[in-house]
């Protein structure tokens, strides 16, 4: 009898919206889709097009699609923006490392669940946790650097 009214109130938590956040999760944002078109592709040094990007090249590529202007580096582009927290950031921030020892020298952009997306010198455009222990040693700072529109318009389903 109990299984029985765990299984039905189950099922009626699913029909009145339960899935609904399952279905949300599902769905894959404009943001998304434009980071994938690009994984796997080359780190390369200064560049900026689908043939190799560095972190603020591969930054500038996605962003340009969304009509958001940025600074070339990643160290100006840090400087661009509002300041984020790192417990309130949302897809889109950018996310700034320290990886050479002298101020911010890495970037990639958030893309949410704990997760960014950069162009890595060993594994070129790629996802990786922000928990990953090598980049939460080095992790600066985070800015937010689009309009609300902008951000709406890379959260739209794809």
């Amino acid at each position: 009898m109990k299984r029985s009214l765990v299984v039905f109130l189950s099922c009626i938590m699913l029909l009145l919206g339960g899935g609904s956040v399952l279905a949300e999760k599902s769905e894959r944002s404009v943001l998304d889709a434009s980071v994938a078109d690009v994984i796997g592709t080359p780190y390369k040094w200064g560049g900026t097009t689908n043939k190799g990007f560095d972190c603020s090249g591969f930054i500038l590529h996605v962003f340009n699609q969304f009509d958001v202007k940025l600074p070339r580096t990643s160290q100006s582009q840090s400087e661009t923006g509002t300041e984020v927290n790192k417990d309130e950031l949302r897809e889109g921030d950018l996310v700034f490392f320290n990886t050479s020892g002298k101020g911010v020298s890495h970037a990639g952009i958030y893309i949410g669940e704990g997760k960014f997306a950069h162009s890595s010198t060993s594994k070129g455009v790629t996802i990786t946790k922000l928990s990953d222990s090598y980049y939460e040693k080095r992790y600066v700072t985070a800015r937010r650097v689009i309009t609300e529109d902008a951000f709406a318009a890379m959260m739209e389903s794809k």
